[in-house]
């Protein structure tokens, strides 16, 4: 490896593990708060409030999926996620090594 590889190799560790994100705040509290609560005069969900036709149209094909299909796509938008992922690392590494992250001194 040459030295202009060596000082863009990443060290940051991207491994396929994954924190949970949301946890609950308070165990159980989720049972007492039903989702039909949150609906607003019979109307429109309020979790739905802010999409679009587009969106809903996704989410109406998601639902159709079988399970097999519905657990390969997931699978994909996670390989899709971590491959993201290892091009910010390459990305951040290459902008430290080039000094552009830093702050400008006026």
């Amino acid at each position: 490896m040459s030295s202009l590889d060596e000082s863009l190799l990443s060290m940051e560790k991207l491994d396929r593990t994954s924190p949970e994100l949301w946890p609950e705040q308070i165990p159980g509290m989720l049972d007492f708060a039903p989702f039909s609560s949150f609906a607003t005069n019979g109307a429109k969900d309020a979790w739905t409030a802010d999409f679009t036709s587009e969106d809903m149209t996704l989410l109406n094909q998601f639902s159709n999926l079988s399970m097999p299909a519905l657990i390969s796509e997931v699978k994909r938008l996670h390989d899709l996620a971590y491959q993201l992922g290892l091009e910010e690392a390459k990305e951040m590494t290459r902008g430290k090594y080039l000094n552009i992250l830093s702050k400008r001194r006026r």
